[in-house]
């Protein structure tokens, strides 16, 4: 199955593009599709969203999916 990634802030800045399509298999999570990404980042931790949705760690995914991933943001 096929899920369009997209990659915003640093995280853009890190992997070089903005979006990819990746080929997982069925049952994959987000989890299992952020470690195929996790050392090319340098970042440990990230926020996602599935189809416009925040989400955890542990959705799996599913044909056509559309998955984000952001740099946690802090402030002051």
């Amino acid at each position: 199955m096929k899920v369009q990634v997209l990659f915003f802030a640093s995280l853009r800045e890190s992997m070089g593009k903005t979006v990819c399509e990746v080929d997982l298999n069925v049952g994959d999570t987000v989890s299992d599709l952020w470690n195929t990404f996790k050392k090319s980042t340098g970042q440990s931790q990230m926020l996602c969203a599935v189809n416009h949705e925040y989400s955890t760690l542990d959705h799996e995914l599913c044909n056509g999916d559309e998955v984000a991933f952001f740099p946690p943001v802090t402030g002051g």
